[in-house]
């Protein structure tokens, strides 16, 4: 019976956010359309320069890599929210409810899940559209969606501990900054072949790496190839330490 309220109160708050959404849609398309510019302009102002390690067209390699960079943009909107609504005293007013102190980050957490399917929907059907394929059939290409989805949960978990720790939506500015370096230094854009040795390290062991090249394996594009562990670990590493202390964190909210 608590397990039911608890999906229970997460689906009403889900809802709530989904109402904010509603009633600001020009802030939902922009955060759609954003990816959708990066990859028109890596795919076509940069992608005629760099070399795909083994050889391959550009924009097979560059995809995958776009999915997984994806699912790292838009969560400062998430952050953002849940420190607003901390700072402003909403949080408190859900404390004093008889609810499920895990159902208002998880609530959160679910909305943020259904943004980021479409906008993958909407970057998949991008990429269709300027020439990429998934040539490894139907069911390996939902497991790389799984493993898309499943890295943004991860990062979300890590977003909504660092808005209740920061607990002003100001404070969370560099947060959203230290995406692109994440981004950048990753094998998304380029092999990490291709820098000095040190730095190409660091790339490899990058969540986003790790995703992006396990999904350029399942979909059958160009890319490094090596063990897919990694893009199944990665996630659940941080699902496993961000979730009892983001629950805890709100739990410890004054």
């Amino acid at each position: 019976m608590t397990t039911y309220w608890m999906i229970s109160d997460s689906w009403t708050l889900t809802q709530r956010t989904l109402r904010h959404w509603r009633n600001q849609p020009a802030q939902l398309v922009l955060n759609l359309l954003f990816p959708v510019m990066v990859l028109l302009m890596f795919a076509y102002l940069f992608g005629g320069a760099i070399e795909v390690p083994g050889g391959g067209d550009y924009r097979e390699y560059l995809l995958p890599g776009m999915f997984a960079l994806t699912m790292a943009f838009g969560l400062e909107g998430t952050y953002t929210a849940v420190a607003a609504d901390a700072q402003r005293g909403v949080t408190d007013r859900f404390r004093t409810m008889p609810i499920s102190a895990a159902s208002v980050v998880t609530g959160r957490s679910l909305a943020d899940m259904l943004d980021a399917a479409v906008g993958l929907g909407v970057l998949l059907a991008c990429g269709l559209a300027v020439g990429w394929r998934a040539h490894h059939g139907i069911m390996d290409a939902l497991a790389a969606v799984g493993l898309l989805l499943l890295l943004r949960y991860a990062l979300l978990w890590l977003g909504i501990w660092l808005a209740l720790a920061a607990g002003k939506p100001e404070t969370l500015m560099a947060v959203q900054i230290l995406v692109w370096p994440l981004g950048f230094l990753s094998s998304v854009f380029t092999s990490p072949e291709t820098m000095p040795g040190w730095l190409g390290t660091i790339a490899r062991w990058n969540p986003l790496s790790a995703t992006a090249d396990a999904t350029r394996q399942l979909f059958g594009n160009p890319g490094e190839t090596g063990p897919a562990w990694p893009a199944i670990v990665w996630p659940l590493v941080l699902l496993i330490v961000f979730v009892p202390l983001a629950v805890r964190r709100y739990r410890r909210l004054t």
